[in-house]
């Protein structure tokens, strides 16, 4: 059983990067499946009104602790969970895997010029993996891209069409492709192609990137209130 913590019913997974990774290439060699959700305050608070959601979140493979909120919950229950595993970076840590071992990957979601030039970054600083195939977020023939997936070969698979319909989309999907390892990844295909910047590492290392985001986008201050909510919500639990 993986190592997770039980935070207002479910189960964080509880593994640093290094660990997840090994986790992730072991249903690789394996030829299993397994999914990715990044999960935060705003998520818990979302699911509480949300039943899909709860379910989908529920029974994903790797529930990731995206966000200082799930850290600051851990220490209030006196958990594990000590440090964050954000989506962007497990991204990056998937592609190096990839890149070791030469694993397929493919690339949906985000706009055409965005998608095209993820592939080229990949392509350039991961010549080790192997891009089977890319489309963008804007495809209405479901079926034609299940089947060029399938032909592809393809062992992990990228989504990033937003939460949470890339993680609705690899749940309806996820039994018809022969792919090994799904992952939601947001605005990833922005970051890594460079259209998108993230917060200044001393953020990103301080667990302050949400103060970051917040200053420079104040229209995002209505989302922030999710984390006093869940706090609250974790604290008043646990008593």
């Amino acid at each position: 059983m993986r190592a997770s913590e039980n935070i207002l019913g479910i189960d964080v997974t509880a593994l640093d990067y290094q660990g997840i990774i090994y986790e992730i290439d072991q249903v690789i060699k394996n030829n299993d499946k397994a999914n990715v959700i990044a999960v935060n305050p705003e998520k818990f608070i979302a699911m509480e009104k949300n039943a899909e959601l709860k379910e989908l979140i529920s029974k994903a493979t790797f529930k990731i602790p995206d966000g200082i909120g799930v850290i600051l919950a851990s220490k209030l229950k006196g958990g594990q969970i000590r440090s964050r595993v954000t989506g962007v970076d497990l991204f990056v840590e998937i592609l190096k895997l990839a890149d070791r071992n030469n694993y397929k990957v493919y690339l949906y979601g985000g706009k055409p010029e965005v998608v095209s030039r993820t592939k080229e970054v990949i392509e350039r600083d991961y010549r080790g993996v192997q891009v089977v195939g890319y489309s963008d977020g804007y495809q209405n023939d479901q079926e034609s891209l299940i089947e060029e997936i399938n032909e592809s070969g393809a062992q992990i698979m990228f989504v990033a069409l937003g939460s949470p319909k890339q993680e609705l989309w690899i749940k309806e999907n996820m039994g018809r492709l022969n792919v090994n390892i799904y992952q939601g990844v947001g605005g990833s295909f922005d970051v890594l192609s460079g259209n998108v910047q993230r917060a200044p590492e001393v953020f990103r290392k301080t667990g302050t990137e949400w103060f970051y985001r917040l200053a420079t986008q104040p229209s995002r201050f209505r989302r922030q209130m999710a984390l006093p909510k869940f706090l609250f919500k974790v604290l008043f639990k646990s008593k």
